[in-house]
């Protein structure tokens, strides 16, 4: 059991540390000059699902649930 934990732990800190670097890779949500101009409407707006930023948003939802089901058991086997 106590190996088991041990994996866990270090699987917890290698997702706290990617996930701190991928939220920090991303850009902010605040809407620039580009929106007056009717910029949002371009190829990058429609498909932004397929961008590198859609991609790090995706990849953020996973590992945040994956840190949080991780912390979750760390949790109930503390007990």
């Amino acid at each position: 059991m106590a190996v088991l934990k041990t994996v866990l732990m270090v699987i917890f800190i290698l997702v706290s540390i990617i996930l701190t670097v991928i939220v920090l890779m991303q850009e902010g949500k605040s809407a620039g000059l580009g929106t007056i101009s009717g910029a949002a409407d371009s190829y990058w707006g429609k498909n932004k699902g397929r961008s590198r930023e859609g991609v790090l948003v995706k990849v953020t939802r996973a590992l945040v649930v994956l840190f949080l089901v991780i912390a979750a058991v760390l949790n109930i086997g503390s007990f």
